[in-house]
């Protein structure tokens, strides 16, 4: 069988002629039904649009992969999209670059891209004046992301892209990436929420150090031993609450960085959990508040003590603090991952009220509060982050009782020199 590389129409003139047969009768075919007057004006020129298929010609859909693959509507992506051909006019204008900066694709079209989109950066600066995108070194491929300015003081997030013929060849098109601010001002709230936090956190206990230092120090003559002893003690305990919120800030740090360091060592867990609950029994708890269940089996586990006292910390506070009646801890062997690497699992559970099944999905978020019993909102989120750094999963739900139960599996965690 032979591949012929010409057209259909030479393909049939090359066939063998063969008797013509008398053309079959046509059927009458009903009228079409009357095209509107006015049809919605595209966002993209058929030379320009990113639409793929036969018909998308040498427009951006080469560039971006879909020329040969199914066609796709620049109205359906998530993020504005601007492309502008080498005259420098904009021949395609989605759907979302229009809600994005306020301005109609029917007036962007055919536009030159300048003023069609007149941006502006920070300091007042015409954007396409400064990059000069169709001149300049032929070298350049495109603007990174930044904040620019539309009239009126909005705000987008451009970035742009010089499409050239060849290497060093003229710019044949620009395409323009437009977005929205409101995720970067979700995240700047959150920042600034972060520190309105730390602030509120850091007042108290520094107002009690100071407060108690500097009477010690003007009227220490005056107080007997146990009084100075009673302060010194409070100053002792609020400065620790100052060291565990810098700690745990770091923590934060570590982890939204990915650098959250684990130094691996035969931990045993039974005996972390013992010491946690004998912590809160000498602070002034019942020794009945808690009942602890070590199954047999136990494998070795590898992991970072201090990560793992945190995680206990965190947890068992949590239920002390929020939850009611008898706090529940059980640990157990179990399988970690879907390959069969053995595991431990503990379950921390109280009788208390539990978590609302409509806030489950937000209680390892920051900021998350059960109840109005203070606390930063922050454990239970380094709780999340320590626990997946070790490889393991922790999930929360209703216990037995009706409580709010935390259920958190670690991997063996074998170093891999020791296998």
């Amino acid at each position: 069988m032979t591949v012929g590389t010409g057209s259909p129409a030479q393909a049939r003139s090359a066939a063998p002629h063969a008797p013509e047969a008398p053309p079959a009768p046509v059927p009458e075919q009903p009228a079409p039904p009357p095209v509107p007057e006015q049809a919605a004006a595209p966002s993209c020129e058929s030379d320009g649009c990113p639409a793929g298929g036969s018909d998308a010609g040498p427009g951006p859909a080469a560039d971006i992969g879909f020329a040969d693959g199914p066609g796709i509507d620049p109205d359906d992506l998530p993020d504005g999209l601007v492309v502008a051909d080498e005259t420098g006019r904009i021949v395609c204008f989605n759907a979302a670059a229009g809600r994005i900066t306020a301005v109609p694709a029917a007036s962007a079209l055919g536009r030159p891209l300048d003023e069609a989109l007149p941006l502006e950066d920070l300091k007042g600066s015409r954007w396409w004046a400064l990059t000069d995108p169709y001149g300049g070194l032929a070298t350049r491929r495109g603007q990174p992301e930044r904040n620019l300015l539309l009239p009126g003081g909005r705000e987008v997030l451009v970035s742009a892209r010089y499409v050239r013929a060849r290497p060093g060849g003229p710019v044949r098109r620009v395409v323009v990436s437009l977005r929205g601010t409101e995720a970067r001002r979700r995240t700047e709230r959150s920042h600034a929420e972060l520190i309105a936090t730390v602030a509120h956190e850091l007042r108290s206990p520094l107002t009690s150090v100071k407060g108690f230092t500097a009477t010690l120090l003007d009227k220490w003559d005056r107080f007997t031993d146990d009084q100075k002893r009673l302060m010194l003690e409070t100053v002792d305990a609020d400065a620790g609450r100052i060291k565990r919120l810098i700690a745990e800030l770091l923590d934060i740090s570590r982890i939204d960085s990915g650098r959250l360091e684990v130094r691996r060592q035969p931990v045993d867990i039974a005996a972390a959990v013992g010491r946690h609950v004998h912590a809160h029994t000498t602070g002034g708890q019942s020794p009945d508040r808690f009942f602890v269940r070590v199954r047999p089996g136990l494998p070795e586990l590898w992991a970072d003590p201090d990560k793992i006292d945190q995680i206990l910390g965190n947890l068992l506070e949590n239920a002390v603090r929020h939850g009611e009646g008898t706090v529940t801890i059980e640990v157990a062997p179990t399988t970690a991952t879907s390959d069969g690497e053995k595991g431990t699992e503990v379950t921390v559970s109280d009788e208390g009220p539990g978590i609302p099944e409509e806030s489950m999905g937000r209680v390892f978020t920051r900021f998350w509060r059960g109840s109005k019993r203070g606390g930063t909102g922050l454990g239970l989120y380094i709780v999340k982050g320590v626990v997946e750094a070790h490889g393991g999963t922790i999930t929360v739900g209703r216990g037995p009782r009706g409580g709010a139960e935390f259920r958190f599996i670690l991997p063996v965690g074998t170093p891999a020199h020791l296998l």
